[in-house]
């Protein structure tokens, strides 16, 4: 036995006289899912096509952003009927709209919408979609249209007579204003409230209340139509700027009016964390796919922090924070509500006032924030007022206290000053004789000092003597090497005792003449000013082209000159540690010199052996 199960047939709506406005819902709306983005006009309304499902939701929606959604509906014509009616969408959000409108001769006529479209492409330059209806032919019509959104899109479709449609506008338009009127006063109001007394609360609150409103403005299409109405691709993602814009100030709002900073440290730190993760979204979202910019459910997390905050805050005894309680718990109100409607809960979309939920909300918020910023005010007025109290009192103390003391150190002045005068001729007594100390003291420092400078005088000449004396006895006796080593203790030493010896009668460049030089690059060297030769302080002299250390070469010449040549090699090795084969070659060619200088080194004083060092050609 077969069981027949009737098919239920979609139900158009009739035009009549009495309709004003019918909005399609359930049943009388029927969707297809069109992934690829195939299917065409043709294969669609032809009459073999069974791919329709019956809408089982008040408002279909979507699910699939991106995809492409075929929705009909059907409309039972009346000519005779005298008023003229349009289709309206009233999801202002949708990026393509595609409406196949029946025509006369059973053909279609195609009308392109949607918000990735300029604005004055559309029939009526409104902010929803609409379509005018034909209804000159009688009889049942079936209007189809493809959808393709990258946001959530509900298919709202209204049925109203251009009678209707002005009126509501109208009356839209005029809650728009003062919607974003309220808006406006709070942000002026409040924007003077931060030129006057420069607290940041109400500059974070201003830029809050401006973000809330450009993104209602994004929402309802207001945007578009008057702020950006030649730039469709800005506005397919236009809202996140100020819905990223309004966590961030609803954060900072947060902390400057409630003092997290002081009073809650840990959620401070939470704040600040929120508020860094919303950007670098935003920033990410903006540079690899912008489409997560639909994901709008995560504002829920500022919310949700700032909404806790308040109720923490509130709870350890800051009275302010109940107006910013009850402030966000209407915000929070609507954010769940459009949230449960996303997420498929339909019985929560009850009409215009659920559309509009979150606005109302929000006016509801900026309210009740203004009564906790009036709030805090009144309890910094009252704080401040009793600390004024207190200062006057305290100050009204202190002058009490301040003229007892007054007294007290006016008889102590008196007191004091009269043991004062009493010691003041001692002191000048004593002054005087003082004084007198003190012309003997500088008569006897002056001559201290002659005294000293007497005696340095006198240290200056005996250490000069004893070191004409030490160096005439080493010049004029047989000594060891170590007390000749004091004398000539190093290589500088030596150095500066030949250049002394070499250029006592002033200087001449060997190679021009010239007598102004330089220090050359070698310790004690001359560089000529003129050519630049430099010469150095053993050129031509005994010591030129020496490998043995400059002050043994010098006790070697100190003792062939002392011994008239007479010492041996062997010895001059044994005195200086040197090998005897270089002492003999060495103890040699000072011997020549001594032969060729013989007459002038005969009448030589102790210092003729220097005399031998200079005299080398």
């Amino acid at each position: 036995m077969m069981v027949v199960i009737p098919a239920r047939a979609q139900q158009p709506v009739t035009i009549s006289n009495e309709l004003e406005q019918h909005i399609f819902t359930f049943g009388e709306i029927e969707y297809l899912q069109d992934p690829s983005g195939a299917l065409t006009i043709q294969q669609v309304s032809s009459p073999a096509f069974n791919g329709f499902t019956p809408n089982k939701q008040s408002t279909p929606q979507n699910h699939q952003l991106g995809k492409v959604y075929w929705y009909r509906i059907k409309i039972k014509n009346d000519p005779a009927v005298k008023k003229h009616f349009i289709l309206e969408y009233f999801d202002q959000t949708i990026d393509e709209l595609t409406a196949y409108m029946p025509g006369t001769d059973g053909h279609f006529r195609q009308l392109q919408m949607g918000d990735q479209y300029p604005f004055q492409q559309r029939m009526f330059l409104h902010k929803n979609f609409e379509l005018d209806l034909d209804n000159s032919t009688a009889g049942e019509q079936v209007y189809y249209f493809r959808i393709r959104s990258a946001q959530i899109a509900d298919v709202i479709i209204v049925l109203r007579s251009v009678n209707k449609f002005v009126g509501y506008a109208l009356n839209e338009y005029f809650s728009f204003g003062i919607f974003y009127g309220m808006i406006l006063i709070f942000s002026f109001y409040n924007l003077i409230m931060f030129l006057a007394v420069r607290q940041r609360q109400y500059l974070y609150y201003v830029l809050y209340n401006l973000s809330v409103a450009l993104y209602e403005m994004c929402t309802d299409g207001i945007a578009y139509q008057y702020l950006w109405p030649h730039s469709p691709a800005w506005n397919q993602y236009a809202f996140a700027v100020p819905l990223c814009c309004m966590s961030i100030f609803a954060l900072l709002f947060t902390r400057k009016l409630l003092y997290v900073r002081s009073r809650a440290p840990l959620l401070n730190k939470i704040i600040m964390g929120i508020i860094a993760a919303r950007v670098l979204f935003f920033l990410a979202a903006l540079v690899l796919n912008r489409s997560w910019f639909n994901y709008k459910f995560i504002e829920m997390l500022p919310l949700a922090v700032a909404f806790g905050t308040g109720i923490y805050i509130w709870r350890r005894g800051y009275r302010p924070a109940r107006f910013f309680v009850l402030a966000y718990s209407f915000l929070f109100v609507g954010f769940m509500l459009k949230f449960f409607i996303m997420l498929g809960y339909e019985w929560l979309n009850f009409g215009v006032i659920s559309y509009y939920s979150l606005s109302f909300c929000f006016i509801l918020e900026m309210f009740f924030l203004s009564f906790a910023i009036g709030d805090k005010v009144r309890l910094l007025k009252k704080k401040k007022d009793k600390a004024q109290r207190q200062i006057i009192s305290q100050m009204t103390e202190n002058a009490r206290l301040k003229d007892t003391l007054n007294r007290e150190l006016e008889s102590q002045v008196k007191e004091r000053t009269r043991e004062l005068f009493e010691k003041s001729e001692l002191i000048a007594q004593q002054n005087e004789e003082l004084q007198q100390a003190n012309q003997l003291l500088q008569e006897q420092s002056l001559e201290i000092s002659r005294m000293n400078d007497l005696l340095e005088q006198d240290n200056r000449q005996l250490q000069t003597n004893v070191e004409k004396v030490s160096r005439a006895r080493v010049l004029s006796a047989p000594v060891d090497f170590e007390e000749f080593s004091k004398i000539y203790p190093d290589k500088e030493s030596c150095f500066k005792f030949l250049a002394e010896l070499k250029w006592n009668q002033g200087y001449a460049c060997r190679k021009c003449g010239h007598d102004h030089y330089f220090n050359g690059h070698l310790i004690y060297s001359r560089r000529c000013a003129k050519c630049g030769y430099e010469e150095s302080v053993t050129a031509n002299t005994i010591l030129q082209n020496t490998r043995i250390d400059i002050n043994k070469a010098f006790y070697m010449i100190f003792l062939v000159y002392s011994t008239k040549g007479k010492i041996s090699s062997h010895k001059l090795s044994e005195i200086l540690s040197i090998r005897q084969s270089t002492c003999w070659s060495y103890s040699t060619r000072i011997k020549k010199v001594m032969e060729e200088r013989k007459k002038t080194l005969q009448n030589s004083d102790e210092k003729g052996w220097s005399k031998l060092v200079m005299e080398y050609d």
